[in-house]
């Protein structure tokens, strides 16, 4: 289902494999229907294949530049699909599930495929003077870019001073060889959300640095350029001659290239090219822009990292006391000050949604002012974009919208999908793929599961800035995402409009979807069950169910016959209500979600949810023998009493992910009998890809004393079992549940994970070997490597290695949350990587002084973000300086975090060693960031 073509590329596919067994192509010939059936199925593939390629041509179109009628015929068609797909739907399950046993219940189809195609003629009846051609109405005028106010209008530039700097810095010559640098051409690219500020940033940078250069250009390409358009701008920005050039008009793209870099010739130039949308249009842009010795610059804008050229600045939302004072100098103008003196619950709340984006904070001060404050909470609640009459409201929505609808079809519906979820909420990253996979948003390509399909899904929105990562604090593993607020807004604006979700929240009950039909409802905070409010709804063509923080009275779910995905999460129970009373009935339900739902055990009757792909447990139990019917299974989260069903995950064939918390009682008493069954007689899955075993917080202290749960003696020479390894993606064990005291050489061999890309293990102690097992993992890209945090023993640990090796070749995030490192470089230009832990003194850290003298070979040649252990009071005590850790042997180096352990320290010895440790992260080529956890204790 897509909001922008339906379900028509589903029934196509639908339809297609529907025909080969007609035709007797496929074991389905006790079910051939009637004479002249496949001739209807082909015309009608072919009639939705229509439909599919006009609908995308609809999508292409502005929605301020379609007609009416062509919008309605739009929406019909979608309707039409999704009924259509209903009946399909059901027929395929009916033969599934062996239910057509007699010619009348076979000759349903027959009868379903005419009145489909029934409900197109009616369709295609009323709009038929329409053509793809002619749904578009001729030409509109070109709209004023609202940003062009940006460019020229008198701002004070609130929280501009540290990024301007930032990126004057990086325009500037590279560190090391400023002579050969600074001659070449540099290419910056600022990157960001839309309404962060990247043009008034740009733009205050190119006024302050333009005088440096012989000529320069400021110029806007936007979503749908005209190419032409762009390099006359910037040869009349370059030089005014051209305004009045008579040729002007009549040159083609190579022309006006040729013409320009004739004009740049040796020139010094500093050329913005501002709001780039895609690749090629950028190509066309470059071939114009002489590449010459003469220290030029160019700085370009774009909402999307895929597409930005050059060197990335990323720009920051501004800091809350910044978002303060935007917000007052709005409202009360540049002497204005809040009344009283501080901010009420009001303006804190609505500081906190605009989220530090100053667009968002113009637009809200714009909805502020003139209104009391009484009234300012009234403005918090609603939607922002409801005020259609103010001009920033206006102008707002039509920024924000330009990335939403620049967005491939697969990507808008995976996008409004993010509507169903709350303000504020973290959006778990796997359990959202999963719902887009159960409603069938991903397509999968050969080769290739749903879920890593999703997966680049999910890296798309986030590269073009749509949502924003959430990253584990220890491990730095994306887990999540957040929506803005102002987004969100926009996507559930579009959604109702489109009726693709419908949210409903105690904020606004009266708030009722435009039509009776509902595909998707959200609950939010409210009572659920049999309203008032429901029953002006039609739910018999549900999809999606999702109820989060809500009172649950129970609903008719035998109704609900259709419904792909149901999620209650941290719902409260009310009057005795059985949540899943007649669960059996949703045969077509693909995902189950149940978090924080106080229920002791599910019903024997989930076993009938033969599709069921993702079951989401929290402290839910299940009877024996009901998890082994759940065949379709691919992902499994559940919390404690694992021992009770081990044996049956041995039938869930296609279980690609297992997530477990294990309770300390339960390794107490089963854990032997546990890690035999799972490892010793293969029950997992040959497709398992993630395996994580997490451990409740507030049961760490027990389980430290715990025997070992993974690996055992006699386990140790087989070491993982042989159906695992080749599928293995994420193999973790979360610290401190078991500490895996083990010859590792025996359980990670390199050459039998060939697709491992996320590790994350204790190991006690580690030694050298150890560091080069785990170098030679072919494509590991995150590993966390802990040690026992209590161990009384140091341990110091080298290896040393070059780029050219295949140690580390593709670490991206390297976490070492109870060790400090450092990068060494020995006389034969190997770089020795030596890790120490332990809570005795560092006797030789930072020894060895830098060298000056030679180039910085390369290791880790991919490693983005580094995480390690410092404490203070050993680099006091040993009077070592931090300011030599050999970060410069990172060439991909781009973040630096620091646990930074200050027990038993002055303040000024903790600001000399974080002071060194800082200087030693910003003077990297890269210009890397730091950031330091503070502890004062011993864990």
């Amino acid at each position: 289902m897509d909001v922008v073509t339906g379900a028509t590329e589903s029934l196509i596919s639908m339809l297609g494999k529907l025909l080969k067994s007609v035709v007797g192509e496929q074991p389905m010939e006790e079910y051939k229907l009637q004479t002249g059936l496949p001739k209807k199925i082909a015309s009608l593939i072919k009639e939705l294949e229509c439909a599919h390629a006009a609908l995308h041509n609809v999508a292409r179109v502005p929605p301020d530049q379609l007609d009416e009628q062509v919008k309605i015929w739009a929406r019909e068609v979608r309707e039409a699909s999704y009924d259509m797909e209903d009946i399909l739907d059901t027929f395929l399950v009916d033969w599934l599930f062996g239910m057509m046993r007699n010619l009348f219940k076979r000759r349903k189809i027959a009868v379903a495929i005419d009145d489909i195609r029934d409900i197109l003629d009616e369709v295609a009846a009323r709009h038929r003077r329409y053509t793809a051609a002619e749904m578009v109405v001729g030409p509109a005028p070109p709209a004023v870019d609202p940003r062009l106010t940006a460019m020229y209008q008198q701002v004070t530039l609130i929280g501009i001073h540290k990024p301007k700097g930032k990126l004057i810095s990086m325009l500037s010559s590279s560190q090391g060889d400023q002579a050969a640098s600074n001659k070449k051409v540099k290419i910056v690219s600022v990157v960001g959300v839309g309404g962060l500020g990247k043009t008034t940033l740009v733009k205050a940078v190119y006024d302050e640095i333009i005088s440096r250069y012989n000529c320069g250009a400021f110029v806007s390409v936007g979503r749908q350029p005209d190419l032409r358009k762009v390099l006359r701008d910037v040869l009349i920005k370059l030089n005014k001659k051209y305004m009045n050039w008579a040729n002007m008009a009549i040159l083609d793209e190579g022309l006006l290239i040729d013409e320009l870099r004739e004009y740049l010739g040796s020139k010094r130039y500093l050329i913005v090219i501002d709001d780039i949308w895609d690749t090629k249009s950028w190509k066309i842009i470059k071939c114009a822009l002489v590449d010459g010795n003469d220290g030029s610059r160019i700085i370009a804008t774009t909402r999307n990292s895929d597409v930005a050229p050059g060197e990335i600045y990323k720009l920051e939302k501004l800091s809350y006391e910044n978002s303060k004072d935007l917000l007052c100098t709005r409202i009360f103008g540049m002497e204005g000050a809040w009344p009283d003196g501080h901010l009420d619950e009001v303006s804190d709340k609505i500081l906190k949604k605009c989220d530090g984006v100053p667009l968002a904070i113009i637009t809200m001060a714009s909805l502020l002012v003139g209104k009391s404050r009484e009234e300012w909470s009234e403005v918090c609640n609603c939607i922002a974009f409801s005020e259609k009459d103010n001009k920033q409201v206006s102008d707002t929505e039509w920024i924000l919208s330009l990335s939403y609808y620049d967005l491939p079809p697969h990507l808008k519906t995976c996008l409004l999908y993010l509507s169903a979820f709350p303000e504020n909420f973290v959006i778990n990253k796997q359990r959202l793929i999963w719902k887009w996979v159960a409603e069938g948003f991903v397509h999968k390509n050969p080769g290739t599961g749903y879920f890593e399909v999703g997966e680049r899904y999910f890296n798309e929105l986030v590269n073009r800035s749509m949502i924003q990562t959430v990253h584990s604090e220890r491990s730095g593993i994306v887990h999540g995402c957040r929506i803005h607020d102002m987004v969100l807004d926009l996507l559930r604006l579009i959604s109702l409009e489109e009726n693709f979700v419908i949210t409903i929240s105690n904020n606004d009950e009266g708030m009722l979807p435009p039509r009776s039909r509902v595909h998707r409802l959200a609950h939010q905070n409210r009572m659920v069950g049999p309203t008032r409010h429901d029953h002006h709804m039609d739910l018999g063509h549900l999809r999606s169910l999702i109820a989060c923080s809500c009172d649950y009275k129970g609903l008719p779910l035998p109704s609900f016959g259709l419904l792909r995905v149901l999620v209650l999460e941290n719902c409260k129970l009310m009057n005795g209500c059985i949540p899943l009373e007649h669960l059996e009935n949703l045969v077509h339900l693909r995902y189950l979600g149940l978090r924080d739902l106080d229920i002791s055990e599910l019903p024997e009757e989930i076993g009938a949810l033969k599709f069921l792909q993702t079951l989401d447990l929290d402290g839910t139990r299940m009877s024996d023998g009901v998890m082994e019917k759940l065949t379709s299974l691919e992902e499994l989260h559940i919390r404690g009493r694992m021992w009770q069903f081990v044996k049956e995950l041995g039938k869930l064939s296609e279980l690609r992910v297992l997530k477990a918390n294990i309770y300390g009682t339960d390794l107490r008493m089963h854990g032997e009998s546990m890690h035999r069954e799972m490892w010793g007689t293969g029950v997992l899955s040959r497709h398992l890809q993630h395996f994580i075993i997490e451990e409740p917080k507030y049961e760490r202290v027990l389980s430290r004393h715990l025997q070992h749960f993974i690996i055992d003696e006699e386990l140790k020479a087989q070491g993982l079992p042989r159906h695992l390894r080749q599928h293995l993606r994420h193999f973790i064990i979360e610290e401190p549940m078991a500490h895996i005291d083990f010859v590792l050489a025996a359980c990670i061999n390199p050459s039998d994970l060939p697709n491992l890309t996320h590790l994350d293990i204790t190991v006690t102690p580690i030694e050298d070997q150890h560091l080069k097992i785990l170098g030679e993992l072919p494509e590991l890209r995150h590993l966390q490597l802990d040690t026992d945090e209590m161990a009384t023993n140091f341990n110091k640990v080298t290896v040393a290695g070059t780029a050219a090796d295949c140690s580390f070749r593709k670490l991206r995030y390297c976490i070492l949350p109870n060790s400090t490192i450092q990068f060494v470089l020995n006389e034969d230009s190997t770089v020795s990587l030596t890790l120490w832990h332990g809570r005795r003194i560092m006797l030789d850290f930072c020894s060895k002084r830098r060298d000056n003298c030679r180039a910085a070979p390369a290791i880790m040649a991919n490693l983005e973000e580094l995480l390690f252990f410092v404490r203070v009071e050993h680099i006091i005590y040993m009077k070592c300086s931090c300011d030599n850790l050999g970060l410069e042997y990172l060439p991909s180096l781009q973040k630096v975090r620091v646990f930074f352990m200050t027990r038993d320290t002055s303040r000024n010895g903790r600001k000399k060693v974080k002071d060194a440790l800082t200087n030693a992260v910003e003077v990297h080529p890269n210009r890397s960031t730091i950031e330091f956890c503070y502890f004062s204790y011993y864990f």
